[in-house]
C-alpha cells in the first residue's frame, strides 16, 4: 500500500516505488503479426517475484530537464559508457506519461536495480512501471490504473503488468491484462500445483536479449510438453539453464522453468529441506551464477519520501 504521508502543501518532491520482477508461469506464443510490428500473439500467466528494483523520482527546477543515476551490483549492458540514458525504459516512461499529461519532464530518476538484466525478470519494464506510479503521485495525478496501462503499453509488453504485479493473465502481445484476484478459481489452482510461496531464482552473468529467444523459437519451435513456448529456444542458447532446471526438479522443486525468455531459472520450492536441497543441487552442479531467495507473488510498494 502506497505512503501517502504528504507535506503541507499537498506536493510530494519524491516519491520512490519498490517494484518486483516478473515470471511467466505459462507462456504460450502464436504467430508474429504484422500490426504489432512483428510481434508474437501470447496468452501467458505472469506472476511478480519478490524481487525490487527501487525507482525515485525528484522534482527539478522547470526547464532543467531530466537526469538519471543507476546504481547496482549486476548492471548488465547498463554500465557501458556506450548506453544512451533517453534509451532507458525509465526515461522512455518519464517522457511518455509527460506528453500524456502535458507536463513538463523535469524530474531526477534513480534506479537501484537488483532485479538480473537481460534475465527474463522484466528489469527494464519493472523499472518503467515504476516510473509511472512514482510520477502518478509525484505530480498529483492520480489516475486509474487502466489510464496508466494505456500508456504503459505503448512502451512494451510486460509494462502493463508491472503496474500492479500479483498474478495476471496476458494476451495480445502481453499487454492485455486481466488481473487474476487472489480469490479467483484459477489462483487456487497456481497455488496448489506450486506456484506460490518460497522461490529460488538461478541468476546468471550471462544475458539473454529478447530478439534473439525469439528468432531461435521461430526456427525451432517449443519443446514438447513447455508451459513456457520459449524454454526450449532459451536453453538452446543457454544450455545451463536447462541443467539447472532438471537438478532442481531432482531435488524436490515443486515447479522449475526458464523465466520468460530466459536465461534466468526460477525453482518454487515446497518447504525449508526442498529449498536446501535445490541450493546445494546448484551449488555443486555449479549450473545457476548466483542464487537469490525471494517468494511470489508480489506487488509494487509506494512511498512518499519527501
Amino acid at each position: 500500500m502506497p505512503n501517502t504521508d504528504l507535506p503541507a502543501n499537498g506536493m510530494p518532491s519524491a516519491v520512490s516505488v519498490d517494484c518486483p520482477a516478473k515470471t511467466n508461469l505459462t507462456l504460450h506464443v502464436g504467430a508474429p503479426r504484422v500490426e504489432w510490428n512483428g510481434r508474437h500473439e501470447l496468452d501467458t500467466v505472469y506472476c511478480a517475484v519478490g524481487v525490487y528494483d527501487t525507482v525515485t523520482a525528484t522534482r527539478k527546477a522547470p526547464g532543467s530537464g531530466f537526469s538519471l543515476d543507476i546504481e547496482g551490483a549486476y548492471l548488465g549492458d547498463l554500465a557501458s559508457s556506450g548506453n544512451d540514458m533517453r534509451r532507458n525504459h525509465a526515461v522512455l516512461a518519464l517522457f511518455a506519461l509527460a506528453e500524456a499529461c502535458g507536463h513538463e519532464p523535469d524530474v531526477a530518476l534513480s534506479i537501484e536495480k537488483r532485479i538480473p538484466v537481460g534475465a527474463g525478470m522484466a528489469g527494464g519494464s519493472a523499472d518503467a512501471a515504476a516510473t509511472l506510479l512514482a510520477l502518478d503521485t509525484l505530480w498529483n495525478l492520480h489516475w486509474p490504473i487502466e489510464r496508466l496501462r494505456q500508456v504503459a503499453a505503448t512502451l512494451g509488453a510486460d509494462m502493463p503488468f508491472c503496474l500492479t504485479g500479483g498474478y495476471a493473465r496476458g494476451t495480445g502481445f502481453g499487454e492485455r491484462i486481466e488481473i487474476l484476484d487472489e480469490h479467483d478459481a484459477a489462483v487456487d489452482e497456481l497455488v496448489r500445483r506450486g506456484f506460490a510461496g518460497r522461490l529460488l531464482v538461478g541468476a546468471y552473468h550471462a544475458e539473454l536479449r529478447t530478439p534473439e529467444v525469439y528468432a531461435a523459437f521461430d526456427r525451432i519451435g517449443a519443446g514438447s510438453g513447455d508451459a513456457n513456448h520459449l524454454q526450449k529456444a532459451a536453453v538452446s542458447l543457454h544450455p545451463r539453464s536447462g541443467q539447472a532446471i532438471d537438478e532442481a526438479l531432482n531435488a524436490g522443486a515443486s515447479q522449475a522453468f526458464v523465466s520468460g525468455s530466459g536465461p534466468s531459472v526460477m525453482a518454487f520450492v515446497p518447504d525449508e529441506n526442498a529449498e536446501r536441497k535445490v541450493r546445494n543441487a546448484w551449488q555443486s552442479a555449479r549450473c545457476v551464477d548466483r542464487i537469490i531467495t525471494t517468494n511470489a507473488p508480489a506487488r509494487p510498494i509506494v512511498h512518499v519520501i519527501a
